[in-house]
């Protein structure tokens, strides 16, 4: 079952220092804080997949961004059937519906209209612990029999 990227919300410490934040497991750090630079990697190598940040009906900011081929989306958790998600994440959080965005910007126009923290924020680079995280996963989605 999915882990909403709700659940791995930073502290108000960990927002406030980039170290901290860094020092969070990958599956945190990419659930919340850097799931925008985990969804780019990710679409980057597979151009079939888009970019779609989640958003509460109303607000101005996205709050997750993930990469999907609109079946299978992968973030925080690898690989998740979108609807899944979706599902999974309004029944966290119930009290205002969810929407997808898909995202047609670039990342660093992304970050500033969204406010998202460009890669070069972070404690170090992201995009190398972007790149071993995805690999952990399998490069395809899981079939019916898995």
């Amino acid at each position: 079952m999915y882990t909403p990227a709700a659940a791995f919300r930073r502290t108000p410490a960990e927002r406030a220092d980039q170290e901290l934040a860094w020092r969070r497991s990958d599956q945190a750090f990419f659930a919340a804080g850097a799931c925008h630079i985990l969804a780019w990697a990710f679409a980057a190598k597979r151009p079939t997949f888009q970019i779609v940040a989640l958003r509460k009906v109303g607000e101005k900011h996205s709050s997750h961004t993930i990469a999907t081929n609109g079946t299978w989306a992968f973030d925080h958790d690898g690989w998740t059937l979108e609807s899944e998600l979706l599902a999974v994440t309004a029944e966290f959080e119930p009290e205002t519906p969810w929407e997808r965005l898909v995202v047609t910007e670039d990342l660093a126009t992304f970050c500033r209209n969204h406010y998202h923290r460009p890669a070069s924020m972070y404690a170090a680079d992201p995009w190398p612990r972007a790149a071993a995280y995805i690999a952990k996963f399998p490069p395809t989605p899981p079939t019916n029999d898995e």
